[in-house]
């Protein structure tokens, strides 16, 4: 049966990290200041570039256009590349004026190869941006307490205004009772259930909005759809991405449907979409035939099909069927180079964000 075809990143574990099956993405959450202006006016946590920024930007949205078919491609790479120098005129900003710049702390546990890449990307990113970063590695046998001491230091370090604990943990942790440790004012990746269910409230604003869904939506911000009064499909239920994501687009009065692995008919419910975010982790699932003409898509999946051709003998594609896509979308993001390059960009903002609020630094 068709509802059977997918898989739902249900588990963060599955989510975090690059495992050939996802990647994690990210997110952006600066608070508004003197160079950013909010997206929503109701909301000024949820900042996007200042106009005059968004309009030199313009000129990098139009050369994304494809060529051979009337699709707009969504550069995530470009909007990344904007954001992180956005976050480092304000960490220079934060320097100049008080002293001070914004530190991201981040505790790895175990030997992981995936996991050791992406805490090595964070650092890079924290140094290009002028942002402290902090690293705890601790051996795959390390105990849940060690782990807790760890955070309730930093929890308590003023210097640190972000603690990230880099997934999967070993088996024998308790990933939940991890996480909850983290102070929610510094919970930057906004998995604290507390960050969840404030996004969840009509009438209340998190501390922080988990990376990935966070990203999906400044993606179509940036690139001026609108998505209020449409209807959105969410393909996959995830607390990283699905569950966010649909919350997110009903805070921008969309009306929205989850897809998920138990979905009858899903091809049905998607070909119904005017903007259709996409995370179950199965390559080239949405063809082209699920696609109502000129939705948008944003395409979170990344995961590897055979490619002799290629020199490592694989190629990564979305859940969605890029090239049938094309033809029938109005806008695309492309995998790679869409959603995952908002990750460690969203990170950084969202740390920027948690100093400017602690610090009181407008």
């Amino acid at each position: 049966m068709a509802s059977a075809i997918f898989s739902d990143c249900s588990s963060s574990a599955t989510a975090r990290v690059f495992t050939f099956n996802k990647i994690r993405t990210g997110i952006f959450h600066l608070r508004q200041s003197s160079a950013i202006v909010s997206c929503r006016p109701r909301n000024p946590s949820f900042g996007v570039l200042s106009t005059q920024r968004r309009s030199s930007y313009s000129t990098a949205v139009a050369m994304s256009l494809n060529t051979e078919t009337s699709v707009k491609v969504i550069d995530g790479k470009a909007v990344a590349k904007q954001i992180k120098d956005e976050i480092k005129i304000e960490v220079l900003k934060m320097k100049d004026a008080i002293g001070v710049v914004p530190g991201l702390a981040v505790i790895l546990v175990g030997d992981r190869k995936d996991s050791a890449t992406y805490v090595r990307n964070k650092k890079k990113a924290c140094e290009a941006v002028g942002i402290t970063s902090y690293e705890i590695c601790l051996p795959e046998d390390s105990t849940e307490e060690d782990v807790l001491k760890h955070i309730a230091d930093y929890n308590e370090n003023s210097k640190v205004h972000g603690i990230l604990i880099q997934l999967p943990l070993p088996r024998h942790m308790d990933e939940a009772r991890i996480l909850n440790a983290v102070s929610i004012d510094k919970d930057v990746d906004g998995f604290h259930p507390l960050n969840i269910g404030l996004l969840a409230k009509r009438d209340r604003e998190p501390f922080f909005v988990s990376c990935t869904p966070k990203g999906c939506i400044e993606l179509l911000h940036r690139y001026g759809i609108t998505i209020k009064g449409k209807r959105a499909v969410i393909i996959g239920r995830s607390n990283i991405v699905g569950l966010p994501v649909s919350l997110l687009l009903q805070r921008e009065d969309a009306t929205i449907t989850i897809v998920h692995s138990r979905t009858e008919n899903p091809e049905e419910i998607v070909r119904q979409a005017d903007i259709i975010v996409s995370a179950a982790g199965k390559a080239n699932m949405v063809r082209g035939s699920w696609i109502k003409p000129g939705a948008v898509i944003i395409d979170v999946g990344i995961n590897p099909i055979d490619d002799p051709e290629s020199p490592r003998g694989y190629r990564l594609v979305g859940d969605v069927c890029y090239d049938e896509a094309c033809k029938v979308a109005s806008a695309i993001t492309p995998v790679p180079g869409g959603v995952g390059p908002m990750t460690i960009a969203m990170l950084l903002s969202n740390t920027l964000s948690s100093a400017k609020r602690a610090l009181k630094f407008e």
